[in-house]
């Protein structure tokens, strides 16, 4: 099953030119520890400067280095957080949200899961629908089927959910014409 996280960038980063018009410097949250965070790092690089943006990185493995990457977010001016997919991002997920609110950072991620919590935005699959299509792969490979012979799964749906209220409280004007585009308003 591929989530295509690492080929979103391009489309977050049109959805953070739509909501934050005047930023000029994002931040992209990876960690280092991981192995996709390069490839997902360069994919964002390049997705930046196509829309003229420059990328300032941030490596955050640990809590304290979560904390130390918004600070760094406040003393480089950067407009918005571009957090990578991560699954100690996903345990930190409402330290992350905590963090952006506390600085008045908007940012962008990759599962609903996050403006469910509160966080701002995110475009993404559909985490629901891949865990249903892994488990119906599971049911396969009980049956007898050899998962070599079964090919790689792609999300079909992609899901843009705003938080409304997180908007509000950032100070930003979610443009009617990213509203009508959303999967999922919370309001």
């Amino acid at each position: 099953m591929s989530l295509f996280t690492d080929l979103l960038a391009a489309k977050q980063l049109e959805l953070i030119r739509e909501l934050v018009p005047k930023a000029s410097t994002i931040g992209v949250l990876v960690n280092p520890d991981n192995p996709v965070a390069e490839p997902h790092l360069r994919q964002a690089q390049d997705a930046a400067h196509g829309v003229g943006l420059t990328v300032q990185t941030l490596k955050a493995s640990n809590e304290s280095h979560l904390d130390a990457a918004f600070v760094t977010v406040v003393q480089q001016r950067i407009a918005v957080v571009l957090v990578a997919v991560d699954t100690f991002f996903n345990t930190k997920r409402d330290h992350i949200i905590a963090l952006a609110a506390s600085h008045s950072v908007p940012a962008v991620y990759q599962f609903r899961e996050f403006p469910a919590s509160g966080g701002l935005i995110s475009y993404g699959a559909n985490v629901t629908d891949a865990y249903r299509q892994v488990g119906v792969y599971s049911g396969r490979i009980l049956k007898g089927a050899k998962p070599a012979d079964l090919p790689v799964v792609q999300p079909t749906r992609f899901e843009l959910v705003i938080n409304l209220k997180t908007a509000k409280a950032l100070g930003l004007e979610v443009p009617w014409f990213l509203q009508q585009r959303a999967d999922e308003l919370i309001e």
